[in-house]
């Protein structure tokens, strides 16, 4: 993919031979290009031109390559700028990226990869030129992009969260996301991935703790037909599924070892080997990852190797949880109570009385935002009337001092049920329960095991149980 000759690459390396083939590789992208050898030349020319892409070797007559990605950092924010690293100097790459790097490569430099690398910085550089002069035209102050707005919320916590995204996004840089189950990694992941230039890529979200460790190498990286029994044809990974987008690492934590030295190397080279395959396969993926659990401790018991995890935690996202919120949680909760009138075909959503809105404020969240909408769920299909009241939740402890929480049944009223045992006794309520939601739903199984926040196999399971038709 050429570009357009206006845009200026600068290229800083000691090494004449390396100059002319960057010089002679980017020249036929259509680009500008100017050459210098050391920081002295790279800082003259930075000062006496515009440029749109920079790069830069590490080791230079008189200083360090990172030395120069800091100052543009400081002094051209919106020139994207990658490295050239040593081959297999992994901690010169993730200190380039912590200080602003957009991206790195290794050397002997691969003219593919490269290629790729300054196309993707291109076109981060030309979309935000486009987005400052359509602000300049409005005569406005720049705004966060909208897509941002799927992100619930004003509280200082998330507002911290969507500046940081916004940020992400312009780099390739590794990312862990970590929070609380529920939390919204995903969504933050996607959000990075699609608000910069990967955007129009693919995104391949994987859970690693869902694949059978003896079936992950096959599943990252592929295989060749009739490498290993069952191998009938030749099956692309999740890498290369990903190749020029994003890949999100779900429960990264959850790797076993030989998977994470795997990871490690694909990382390292930009390559993965399928199984059965005798040459690697070059991919242009950037890695998102995201955890619940600490990693730390993981590296400290040797659970979790520390170079890879030093790969991946170039920079930490924290999203945070519903407790540190809690001021979003009428504006989450009047957003999913949209959705599910639209998803169930109601007319409208319910309201939520003054009391079910001070109960869902005080309830601990464990699940976090995906438990508030199974929460609101259940009560859109308790509610009788027009206002969610407090007992429609079906929370623990509910109660107001007007309206007290029903207290549990007593043993008086246990005896009187001709001996009923506590068993058959919630067995009584999951069967209403049951019914209750296959009415709310017009007897569609499939919404109403949605009302319940179950999987359809479970619900078709507990309606074989109990006899319900």
């Amino acid at each position: 993919m050429a570009q357009s000759g206006s845009q200026r690459v600068l290229v800083i390396d000691d090494e004449p031979d390396i100059r002319e083939l960057l010089n002679l590789t980017l020249s036929r992208m259509g680009l500008d290009v100017t050459t210098v050898e050391d920081l002295t030349e790279a800082r003259r020319a930075l000062a006496s031109s515009a440029f749109s892409f920079c790069l830069t070797d590490m080791r230079l007559p008189d200083g360090n390559g990172l030395d120069l990605v800091e100052e543009i950092s400081e002094k051209y924010p919106d020139l994207p700028t990658a490295v050239i690293t040593a081959h297999g100097k992994v901690e010169d790459a993730v200190n380039a990226l912590k200080i602003g790097a957009f991206d790195f490569v290794s050397k002997p430099v691969d003219l593919a990869i490269l290629r790729q690398l300054v196309n993707t910085a291109l076109r981060l550089r030309s979309a935000e030129s486009d987005e400052r002069e359509s602000t300049q035209d409005d005569g406005g102050e720049p705004e966060q992009p909208a897509a941002l707005d799927r992100l619930i919320g004003k509280s200082p916590a998330i507002n911290q969260c969507k500046t940081m995204i916004a940020k992400l996004s312009r780099s390739q840089a590794p990312v862990l996301i970590s929070g609380d189950s529920g939390s919204g990694k995903e969504l933050a992941a996607r959000l990075i991935h699609e608000l910069g230039p990967r955007g129009d890529g693919p995104f391949v979200p994987v859970n690693c703790g869902a694949i059978p460790s003896e079936l992950m190498e096959s599943e990252f990286f592929g295989h060749r037909k009739g490498s290993f029994t069952g191998a009938s044809t030749d099956k692309d990974g999740l890498f290369k599924a990903a190749d020029g987008g994003t890949l999100m690492l779900d429960e990264v934590a959850d790797l076993p070892l030989h998977m994470q030295v795997k990871l490690l190397r694909v990382i390292q080279e930009k390559a993965v080997m399928p199984i059965g395959a005798r040459e690697e396969v070059k991919v242009d993926v950037r890695i998102l990852s995201a955890t619940h659990q600490a990693l730390k401790p993981l590296v400290e018991s040797g659970k979790f190797r520390s170079d890879l995890y030093f790969r991946l935690n170039v920079i930490e996202l924290h999203m945070p949880s519903l407790q540190e919120r809690r001021e979003d949680i009428p504006l989450l909760a009047g957003h999913f109570l949209d959705d599910i009138a639209e998803q169930w075909h109601e007319d409208g959503p319910p309201e939520i009385s003054e009391e079910a809105m001070a109960a869902l404020k005080q309830h601990e969240y464990s699940g976090n935002v995906r438990e508030l909408i199974n929460i609101l769920q259940r009560a859109v299909t308790m509610c009788e009337g027009s206002a969610i009241q407090p007992e429609d939740l079906m929370l623990e402890h509910v109660g107001t001092p007007e309206a007290p929480a029903p207290a549990p049944p007593t043993a008086e009223v246990l005896e009187s049920a001709d001996d009923v045992s506590l068993d058959s006794y919630m067995e009584d309520i999951e069967k209403q329960m049951l019914e209750d939601a296959l009415k709310k739903a017009r007897y569609n199984k499939t919404r109403a095991a949605e009302i319940l926040g179950i999987s359809f196999r479970s619900f078709r399971y507990k309606l074989k149980k109990f006899g319900i038709d």
